[in-house]
C-alpha cells in the first residue's frame, strides 16, 4: 500500500505526524509513504523509515510572486511530480483550506481528512472524499494518530507514540562524545522569549558543573543573541550555522536541553532527549512537548516569561540529575 501524506508545516506539526507513521508501519507491514511538505522542513520526513519519497512544496514562497513566470513553472513542476503516482490512500493531516485546495485536491487517489467539526478550517473538509471525526481535546500527536488509524483501517495503539527517528542520530554519535547541554534560546514570537539576563544567570549557575553549553541559531539576529549570551563564559560554545539534520545530531547527543517554545523543542522531544521547555503565554496542554522526559516549566504566577527564574530552571535540572542521572 502506498499512501500520500499532506502535512506541509510547521516544524512542530510535521514532527507530530511521525508517530502516526510508526503506528501504520507496525499495523500494516509493507506500507510506504510519500509526503508533501514545505521545502524548509523537507529533511524531516525522510528520517522516518516508512517514508519513500519526499515532495517539497513552496506555498509560502510562491505566494509572494504567485503569477510570476518562475513561480508558475515551479507550480507546474510540482503538480507533475505530485500526479506521477496514483495513491491507495491520501491523508490530509493539515486540515487547512490552503493545503486542501492547492495540494490534496490535485493528488490522485481516495482523499481522507478531518470532518468539518474536527478540522482547524472547517471548509477544508469539502475537498476530501472520506471525512473522519477526531476529538479536538487531545494532544496534536494523538489527533493525527487517530486520523491515520481511521483512514487506514486499524485500531490506534494505546501506548505512547514513537517518532522512530532517535536511533538514526544516536547511531552516528561516538561512544566517548563530550557531555553537554543545549540551550534553545530562539523563537519566532517576542513574548515567547526568555530574557537574555535570565539565560545568562542560568549559565552562571551551571558554571561549576563539568558540562559545556551549546547554543545553536538560525538567523543572524539569533546568532547575535547567542554571542551576547556566551560573552564572558568559557564553558559556552556558539555553534556555527548548521543544517536541520546537523542540529538534530547535536540535540541527540545532549545530556539535556533547556528550550523556549519553538520547533526545535519538538525536535528534541522526537529524539527522546530530556528537555525542560519554558512556557509563558502559550498553553502546552495540546501542543506541548510529546515524548519521554519532557518537562514543562511555567511562571509561578501570571504568563510573563520573565517571571520564570534561572533558579527555578536550575532546580528542575538538579531534580532530573538526582532522579535519573541523565544530566550530569
Amino acid at each position: 500500500m502506498r499512501v500520500l501524506i499532506v502535512k506541509t508545516s510547521s516544524m512542530g506539526d510535521v514532527l507530530h505526524t511521525l508517530p502516526a507513521l510508526t503506528d501504520a508501519m507496525q499495523a500494516l507491514p509493507g506500507i510506504i509513504f510519500d509526503w508533501v511538505v514545505e521545502e524548509g522542513f523537507a529533511q524531516i520526513p525522510g528520517w522516518h523509515p516508512a517514508v519513500d519519497r519526499v515532495i517539497p512544496v513552496a506555498i509560502r514562497r510562491w505566494r509572494k510572486h504567485w503569477f510570476g513566470a518562475e513561480t508558475r513553472q515551479q507550480r507546474c513542476d510540482f503538480k507533475r511530480l505530485l500526479q506521477s503516482r496514483t495513491y491507495d490512500v491520501i491523508i490530509d493531516a493539515q486540515g487547512l483550506v490552503k493545503s486542501a485546495a492547492l495540494v490534496t485536491r490535485m493528488a490522485k487517489g481516495k482523499k481522507h481528512g478531518l470532518d468539518s467539526k474536527s478540522a482547524r478550517e472547517p471548509f477544508a473538509s469539502w475537498f476530501y472524499d472520506i471525512r473522519h471525526h477526531v476529538e479536538k481535546k487531545q494532544h496534536a500527536v494523538e489527533r493525527i494518530r487517530e486520523l491515520f488509524a481511521k483512514s487506514l483501517g486499524y485500531q490506534k495503539p494505546t501506548t505512547q507514540g514513537d517518532y522512530a527517528i532517535a536511533s538514526r542520530f544516536l547511531a552516528t554519535l561516538p561512544a566517548d562524545h563530550e557531555k553537554y547541554l543545549v540551550f534553545l534560546h530562539a523563537t519566532t514570537r517576542d513574548d515567547k522569549h526568555w530574557p537574555e539576563e535570565n539565560w545568562r544567570q542560568l549559565i552562571g549557575l551551571l558554571a561549576s558543573t563539568p558540562l559545556r553549553i551549546k547554543l545553536p541559531w538560525g538567523a543572524e539576529h539569533e546568532h547575535q543573541r547567542a554571542l551576547r549570551l556566551a560573552e564572558g563564559f568559557d564553558q559556552v560554545d556558539v555553534l556555527p550555522k548548521l543544517s536541520l539534520e546537523k542540529v538534530a545530531t547535536i540535540l541527540a547527543g545532549a545530556q539535556g536541553v533547556v528550550s523556549v517554545d519553538t520547533g526545535l523543542s519538538h525536535l528534541t522531544a522526537a529524539l527522546d532527549r530530556p528537555n525542560i521547555t519554558l512556557y509563558g503565554p502559550t498553553d502546552p496542554g495540546l501542543i506541548g512537548g510529546y515524548g519521554q522526559n519532557q518537562i514543562t516549566c511555567r511562571p509561578l504566577q501570571g504568563k510573563a516569561m520573565s517571571a520564570i527564574t534561572a533558579a527555578q530552571v536550575k532546580d528542575l535540572l538538579d531534580k532530573e540529575r538526582m532522579s535519573r542521572g541523565i544530566f550530569f
